[in-house]
């Protein structure tokens, strides 16, 4: 990834699926099908936490609001759904095979994490 001016990564040409995981920098290279697919879902969540300042600031009603709020937990579920089986399918399996056992520690501890 590049960064532009304002320091905000840019995605750029990527080589596949390969995952750069690794214990100093902790990276991963992604797909640009995968990079467009977890930011087109992060756009549309901006999108709809937009929509709800905005409800809150035209005095929208309360069960209203709590009905967006919902459907903004839901696609952040989705987001973490999608973003966690590519982690499986790429970073743990290719730990694994190296002989990185502890990702699954880690893995474990993530998945308790998003089951709060």
């Amino acid at each position: 990834m590049e960064e532009n001016l304002l320091n905000i990564p840019e995605k750029t040409a990527d080589t596949g699926d390969s995952c750069s995981c690794c214990e100093s920098c902790k990276t991963k290279e992604r797909s640009p099908e995968e990079y467009r697919s977890l930011m087109n879902r992060l756009s549309r969540i901006e999108g709809q936490v937009r929509g709800v300042k905005g409800m809150i600031e035209r005095d929208a009603y309360c069960v209203d609001i709590l009905n967006q709020v919902s459907a903004i937990n839901s696609a952040l579920n989705s987001f973490n759904k999608e973003l966690l089986g590519n982690h499986i399918r790429s970073c743990v399996v290719e730990n694994v095979r190296s002989g990185n056992d502890e990702i699954i520690d880690e893995l474990v501890k993530t998945i308790q994490k998003l089951m709060k």
